[in-house]
């Protein structure tokens, strides 16, 4: 029995050392010896598991079918609020405005677009227009007294010369100017009076009813009146003249004689997709603009009447314009893919 106790610690530790073996040895057989360990996977993780959420997170995103964007435009979804409308109504100044479709006439945004005012210069799209269609481009034109005393803008027109009608029509277009409005317009009805009840036919048969013309400059006179919508209707009509539009992008020009005429449209080098534009201004008047823009396949009029920041109003309404075009496109299911454009 002593022999037994006296032995006991070897025993043990034959017991301990006997069971360490036999456990490692099980370890070692659980775990397969694979000759190919590409081969091997490990388990899938449960779905409710730290390591599956991490290994989801990795994943992309997938955004739908091949060739299929109709669940990023649903993400998307319009681009103009009624808080972007309230927005520009606080950041424009024009007390009269309205965006129209260049294309079917519909009407993308409006302040006060009735209200009735004095057109200041851009009236002189009518001149213009009139004066295309009644003269030939080298026709004489001479200019008489009154035409020469105009104010300005003008282009100093000498009452002992005779000019071409085609040198007279740029430079109401582009120089804005009021010498040769009114040599223009003695030419073709033989005094400005006539001359501008023509002008106000020509607006009610374009379908601006509310437009009164009483001079070919649209320097402020008693009666003389018109709109925003008018300004747009009326633009929208002429920029359909293949000869009229192609003069109204021209950002400068040279008469025949030498001299040059520079548009006073700045949207044409400071707003994007600017296909032609007419400004205004006179004390009564304020800063008017009426003018046309393109960007991808959209087009879009804007006018403004009343502003005392005229550049600023005109940038900021022409990217509400086409933002609203976008808007559009997304709720019609549209598949024409459009840019997204700067914020307000």
């Amino acid at each position: 029995m002593r022999k037994i106790f006296h032995s006991a610690p070897l025993f043990f530790l034959f017991i301990i050392a006997t069971f360490l073996f036999t456990g490692s040895s099980s370890s070692q057989a659980a775990v397969p010896v694979l000759k190919n360990s590409a081969k091997w996977k490990p388990a899938a993780a449960p779905a409710h598991s730290v390591q599956a959420r991490t290994a989801a997170s990795r994943q992309p995103a997938t955004l739908g079918s091949a060739n299929d964007i109709s669940r990023i435009k649903k993400r998307v979804g319009p681009l103009v609020t009624a808080a972007t409308t309230r927005k520009l109504n606080r950041k424009i100044s024009s007390k009269s405005a309205i965006i129209i479709d260049a294309v079917t006439g519909r009407t993308l945004y409006s302040r006060n677009p009735d209200s009735q005012r004095q057109p200041a210069s851009t009236i002189k799209v009518l001149t213009g227009m009139i004066a295309l269609k009644s003269l030939k481009q080298g026709e004489k034109v001479a200019v008489s007294r009154k035409a020469a005393r105009q104010p300005r803008s003008k282009v100093y027109l000498d009452q002992k010369k005779q000019y071409q009608a085609n040198d007279l029509i740029n430079a109401v277009l582009l120089a804005s100017a009021n010498d040769a409005s009114v040599a223009l317009a003695e030419k073709i009805a033989g005094n400005e009076k006539d001359f501008a009840k023509m002008m106000t036919l020509r607006a009610k048969l374009w379908g601006a009813g509310n437009t009164v013309c009483k001079t070919a400059t649209g320097l402020t006179a008693k009666g003389q009146k018109s709109t925003a919508r008018d300004l747009a209707t009326i633009f929208r009509h002429a920029m359909n003249d293949p000869e009229f539009s192609a003069r109204m992008k021209k950002v400068k020009t040279r008469t025949t004689e030498g001299k040059l005429l520079r548009n006073h449209n700045k949207a044409l080098w400071q707003v994007k997709g600017t296909l032609g534009g007419k400004t205004g201004y006179t004390n009564a008047a304020r800063q008017t603009y009426v003018g046309k823009f393109k960007r991808g396949n959209d087009e879009i009029i804007v006018a403004i009447m009343g502003s005392e920041t005229m550049w600023s109003d005109i940038k900021r309404l022409v990217r509400y314009g086409f933002q609203k075009k976008i808007a559009m496109a997304n709720e019609a299911g549209s598949d024409t893919e459009h840019k997204l454009v700067a914020d307000l």
